[in-house]
């Protein structure tokens, strides 16, 4: 077991802004450290809310909506814990996507400045929408041997990670969303927290040709949620859309634009790797279903031999976008953990 030191809360924010170099295992150490010095500090009682053993199947029971959750809500824990409980989020995080997900909990603030208008309703509402009712969940024991992971999920947030000796083996899914896309009153008005999203897929099906276009829509009406939601497990979809071997440069490097803004919502190293391993796995397929008009239903997704990216903005009015980033066979660490214990069984 590992010991918990000051140092490691400040290495989780710190290595967000360390070069690529000389740092393949501190991830997967800073998320050890910073858990381990998260749990220290917990009582009992809501350490038997946080932990569960690796192999429980809440691991893979994730989902984005506001439902009833186990794990340990930071409303239930004191502001000593809550920063630690901030910290290992930013472990997994990089600067773009600690700032995304600290603004998609806040909006639940201005969804009950919305819904709880009526004061009949406010206390109904408050339980629903409330900025600290987002769960931190440890499986397994957190160390750099061994296999563990861990997972903060809420309203419209659900990110999780899977770490082997070490190592982190993946980040996903890692879904975001927001309601409202974008805020139309109060003193946040303007804000668009997935707007880079959705302006960057607009950009690349505007930018198509006829031809072009007819291979990348898939349908034309969009549809009303993301097409694999909460599935525990995805494969590609069908039909998979425009190929980017039929994109000239400044297309092509649209679509880089696209699946890089999504991985830059994670630590540097761990995008580097993820963006590496699509390098070499063939072509990239974009395919869009809907309008292309602000404002109007849309939906797009992009998806190569390992990975899917889905966005989709119906709801709302067109003001309440979802995304996530999928791996087909490495959701939750599939893939890799499968491969070790193939390994261990051929020794």
């Amino acid at each position: 077991m590992i010991r918990p030191t000051l140092t490691a809360l400040l290495c989780a924010s710190a290595l967000l802004f360390s070069t690529p170099a000389a740092r393949a295992h501190e991830a997967g150490k800073q998320m050890a450290e910073v858990a381990t010095l998260l749990l220290t500090v917990l009582t009992p009682e809501q350490k038997a809310k946080a932990l569960f053993p690796f192999a429980d199947e809440e691991r893979i029971n994730w989902h984005f909506i506001p439902r009833e959750r186990k794990g340990l809500p930071l409303k239930e824990m004191t502001p000593q814990q809550e920063l630690l409980a901030h910290a290992l989020l930013n472990t997994g995080l990089g600067f773009r996507g600690a700032a995304k997900a600290m603004t998609i909990m806040s909006l639940e603030e201005v969804l009950y400045q919305i819904e709880g208008a009526d004061e009949s309703k406010r206390a109904a509402v408050r339980e629903k929408r409330d900025p600290e009712k987002y769960f931190v969940s440890i499986f397994g024991t957190p160390d750099v041997k061994g296999t563990w992971g861990w997972r903060v999920e809420g309203h419209h947030l659900s990110l999780n990670f899977t770490i082997k000796d070490g190592q982190l083996l993946r980040a996903t899914p890692a879904f975001m969303g927001t309601n409202p896309g974008e805020v139309r009153q109060g003193n946040l008005l303007g804000l668009r927290v997935l707007g880079k999203e959705e302006d960057l897929g607009r950009e690349l099906v505007k930018s198509l040709d006829e031809a072009q276009f007819k291979k990348a829509l898939v349908e034309t009406v969009a549809p009303k949620e993301m097409i694999t939601a909460a599935e525990k497990r995805v494969n590609p979809l069908k039909p998979d859309g425009l190929p980017d071997t039929e994109l000239n440069a400044t297309q092509k490097a649209k679509l880089h634009e696209i699946i890089r803004e999504y991985l830059d919502r994670l630590r540097p190293e761990i995008a580097d790797e993820t963006w590496a391993e699509i390098q070499k796995n063939g072509p990239v397929f974009f395919a869009w279903a809907g309008g292309k008009e602000r404002g109007e239903p849309h939906y797009y997704r992009v998806q190569g031999k390992t990975f899917l990216i889905e966005y989709d903005n119906v709801q709302g009015e067109a003001n309440h976008p979802h995304s996530v980033w999928r791996s087909f066979d490495g959701d939750f660490g599939r893939d890799l953990l499968a491969e070790h214990q193939k390994e261990g069984h051929a020794k």
